[in-house]
Order: C-alpha cells, then sequence, then structure tokens
C-alpha cells in the first residue's frame, strides 16, 4: 500500500495500492503512521513521493465511499473522510522536511490535493491534474480549494475548479499548479535528482525557508520580523557559520 525508504537523506515515499492508488481509511491511518515513524527521525529532510502504478493518484477510493454513503449516517461519514484527508495533508504541509510530489500520471480529485500539500511538484507533460469534484455537485473538500487558490491565484482556481477542468503537466507548470513538467520517460531521474540536491542543503535552512515562506501568506505574522529571527539563529550555528567563512573565503581568492 505504501513503501517506505531511505536513502541519503530522503525517505521516499511509494504509492502502491493497485491499480489507481485509491484513497481509503486504512490507506490514510497508514500514512499517518508512516509521518509518526519520519518524525521520530532526523536522518531525512526530503520526503519524495511518488508512485508504483500508472496513475500518481486517483483520489477517495470509490468502493468505500459507496458504502459509506449508502450507510445511516452517509453524511456525516463521507464528511470524515474528507477531515481526515485535510488532516493528513495538513500533517505533509506543515512538516520542516521538504517534500516533493512526482506526479508520473493522473492526480484527480483526492490525489491531486495530495500533491498540492507537498513544497513542490514535478509532474509528467502528459501527466492529467484536475478537481473535478464540482461535477458531482461536490467542492475539493480535502484542501483544494484553498491550497489552489493560494498557489496559483483565483483567476486560476475557479479556472479549474469551476470550470471541472483537467490539464496536462505542461499546462499544469505554465499555470502555476507545477514547478516542473518534463517528458514522462525522464520524470523519476529529474524527480530523484531534485530531492537529491535539496536534501544537500542544511536542514535548518531548509525549515526556516519553509517557515517565512509561510509567514508571508498569513496577515497574522510578520514575515519580515521572522526572516531577521531566522538569520540571527542560522548564524548561530557553527555549521553555518563555516559554510559562510569558506564562501567568503572562496570570493577573496577570486
Amino acid at each position: 500500500m505504501l513503501e517506505l525508504e531511505l536513502h541519503e537523506r530522503v525517505a521516499r515515499l511509494t504509492l502502491d495500492r493497485p491499480p489507481v492508488n485509491a484513497i481509503n481509511s486504512e490507506w490514510l491511518a497508514a500514512f499517518n503512521r508512516l509521518l509518526d515513524q519520519l518524525a521520530r527521525r532526523n536522518d531525512w529532510q526530503v520526503l519524495h513521493l511518488r508512485s508504483s502504478q500508472k496513475v500518481f493518484c486517483a483520489g477517495a477510493d470509490l468502493v468505500e465511499m459507496r458504502q459509506r454513503f449508502a450507510g445511516p449516517n452517509g453524511v456525516d461519514a463521507m464528511v470524515e473522510t474528507a477531515a481526515a484527508m485535510q488532516h493528513l495533508f495538513a500533517r505533509i504541509e506543515a512538516m520542516p522536511q521538504v517534500s516533493l510530489a512526482e506526479i508520473g500520471g493522473a492526480a484527480l480529485g483526492g490525489g491531486f490535493e495530495l500533491a498540492l500539500a507537498c513544497d513542490l511538484r514535478v509532474a509528467a507533460a502528459n501527466a492529467k491534474l484536475g478537481l473535478p469534484e464540482a461535477r458531482l455537485g461536490l467542492v475539493p473538500g480535502a484542501g483544494g480549494t484553498q491550497r489552489l487558490t493560494q498557489l496559483a491565484g483565483r483567476a486560476t482556481a475557479s479556472r479549474i475548479i469551476l470550470g471541472c477542468e483537467v490539464v496536462d503537466g505542461t499546462t499544469a507548470a505554465a499555470l502555476g499548479l507545477v514547478q516542473w513538467a518534463v517528458p514522462g520517460a525522464e520524470i523519476a531521474v529529474h524527480a530523484a535528482r531534485k530531492a537529491q540536491e535539496i536534501a544537500d542543503v542544511p536542514a535548518l535552512a531548509l525549515a526556516a525557508c519553509k517557515a517565512c515562506i509561510a509567514a508571508a501568506g498569513d496577515p497574522r505574522r510578520d514575515g519580515f520580523a521572522e526572516e531577521i529571527e531566522a538569520s540571527r539563529r542560522l548564524y548561530g550555528e557553527a555549521s553555518t557559520r563555516e559554510r559562510v567563512q569558506a564562501f567568503l573565503s572562496t570570493k577573496e581568492r577570486t
């Protein structure tokens, strides 16, 4: 269902629930357990999400949805599922480590909302991405309306969500939904290389940068003040001072 391996400070988490990595309660519980496990470790700084299937993730499990919807408390059961997805995706977003989604195939509904919770997204040029829930009379209720609007702006979010539009990876990159679009045959190498490049950056700096970026979108926080405080804290780290000194010494010789 989910496979985790750690190598050179990259935690690679592979979605492996054939045929489409459908999200059900068991999947959500397993994912939360893996995040609990990772939270107890300090030997990783990038979470690289990928899929073993042709699709990245097709969203909620239709079998479980039918069962819950038909039950005596169908409405509450469906809302609980959306809330559980929101909770998991919020955990991913709030991690101090960097998260990267490798979208090699379709990422629709909850599957795209999972990717939107990540800091970085690379998509295959021919992958299909979208939030078509409105066609069912619903909203993208696992954070899709909020994160897509924050990411790409109201106009683009309205186009994708209200128009129930499914776009390919190339279009998604042009719209700012993903940071990179590459040929499908190259995505695994590209994503792995990007994950490793980020894993080679000091972990404390990555966490501080993530916090400051988050502050830019929160009117309750003073992002400029947080930058200064983060700078003070990082300059106090011996490893940072060593890196800065080495950099300045190199510049003196050029």
